[in-house]
């Protein structure tokens, strides 16, 4: 087991299922007290009775202060899971982009803001943003969720480099395909570019657990997403190229 982990009061939001139901019952394995959030409280429900932790339902951005009494007054733990796989041009609705903005970034934002002031006086606290890996890169076909996830990723990092020395850990997740509902409700997009070398949410929760392990900011399941990273990075023409074929093969396909 993990140390760092063990009997820590723990928050997972959009733990229904997924990615999120996973990191509920790797840290429930790992011996932490763990509350289960999810819109969907019969989902929620069922996840906490099966690990042992307790449900508090209800949207992301609001279920702190029950959380936190729930685990007696403290959550060591804050993992900012719940996620919207919007898809889209720049043409999507105001409301699409909105509501993606909301959670995948202002919930990260909101509970940040109402956990660092007890963080810091106590000089520890971990942050955990589930990201993707589009927000290193991209995804085609999904404008709002690609942008959303740069800026959950530009927030984790932000938090990061502001707080470490006061004892913030802060750890940024970044899969590409992982089997789970987003995944199917991606479409074709999905089918050509994540569903070839999609992973089990399991594997995601074992990646993290390895990274409080080793104490790194980046989680990359998919670990030849660092040479994609790379690759955008020293040379982003050619690599906007190649995404644009990937785009147009696509577009052909439909």
């Amino acid at each position: 087991m993990v140390e760092a982990v063990q009997d820590a009061g723990v928050v997972v939001t959009g733990a229904g299922g997924g990615i999120g139901a996973a990191l509920a019952r790797r840290f429930a394995a790992e011996g932490a007290r763990v509350v289960v959030n999810d819109l969907d409280a019969e989902r929620a429900k069922a996840v906490a009775d099966e690990i042992g932790g307790i449900a508090v339902p209800g949207d992301a951005s609001a279920v702190l202060t029950e959380a936190r009494d729930a685990l007696g007054g403290t959550v060591d733990v804050y993992c900012a899971n719940a996620g919207l796989g919007s898809g889209g041009t720049e043409a999507a609705d105001e409301e699409v982009w909105e509501r993606a903005w909301d959670v995948n970034v202002m919930a990260h934002v909101r509970a940040a803001r109402a956990l660092l002031p007890a963080w810091l006086e106590r000089g520890e606290g971990r942050f955990v943003s589930t990201v993707s890996a589009a927000g290193l890169l991209t995804m085609i076909g999904a404008a709002p969720y690609s942008v959303t996830k740069h800026g959950a990723y530009a927030f984790a990092e932000w938090l990061s480099l502001t707080y470490r020395h006061r004892g913030l850990k802060v750890h940024a997740i970044c899969p590409q395909g992982v089997r789970t509902d987003m995944l199917t409700a991606s479409g074709s997009a999905g089918e050509l570019v994540l569903a070839p070398t999609a992973i089990d949410p399991s594997d995601v929760a074992d990646a993290l657990i390895r990274g409080i392990e080793d104490d790194r900011f980046l989680i990359l399941p998919h670990p030849e997403v660092a040479a994609y990273y790379q690759a955008r990075a020293t040379e982003p023409d050619r690599w906007l190229t190649n995404m644009n074929h990937l785009q147009q093969k696509w577009e052909s396909a439909r």
